[in-house]
């Protein structure tokens, strides 16, 4: 049943009935896949992606690079769990390469964003070091193009 992981990933609005059309099998089968999915944790959550530049709600997305100490027989864990719990922390992820935690954040100023990595996360025990990365303009995100009207055309042979 990857095919309707894949699907419900690419749209969750669709129904039981149109994938059950669009995977040539019985709704009643669909409506139990889904609902194991859901109760097994490998359908985690449904969200809608919005282009929040094409509203007036003013905020800062940014990517904080954390370099960790791991805690015995714990690892990443714990830090892990501290820093997912703060709302402003919409993604965490444990890295390879040269740093442990990439942690997204939102704000409402960039301000915000300096107090949070000042207050929050750097003080923690096992945080080494931090490096803070603001998000300029999103084009692509979760697989979706954001479409814009005001193309940028510099670059572009006249």
């Amino acid at each position: 049943m990857n095919e309707l992981l894949k699907l419900l990933e690419k749209d969750s609005r669709l129904t039981p009935e149109m994938l059950a059309a669009m995977l040539s099998k019985e709704v009643g089968d669909i409506k139990k896949e889904i609902e194991k999915y859901e109760k097994d944790g490998t359908i985690v959550g449904y969200n809608t992606l919005i282009d929040w530049d094409k509203t007036d709600r003013e905020y800062v997305t940014a990517l904080i690079e954390l370099k960790i100490t791991p805690q015995r027989d714990i690892g990443f864990d714990r830090v892990a769990e501290r820093i997912y719990n703060y709302p402003e922390v919409q993604s965490l992820y444990l890295m390879s390469g040269g740093f442990d935690l990439c942690v997204l954040i939102e704000g409402k100023t960039l301000k915000e964003v300096a107090l949070f990595v000042a207050e929050k996360l750097a003080p923690m025990d096992s945080v080494v070091s931090t490096a803070t990365h603001f998000v300029l303009r999103k084009y692509k995100d979760k697989g979706l193009i954001y479409k814009r009207g005001d193309v940028d055309l510099r670059g572009e042979c006249l």
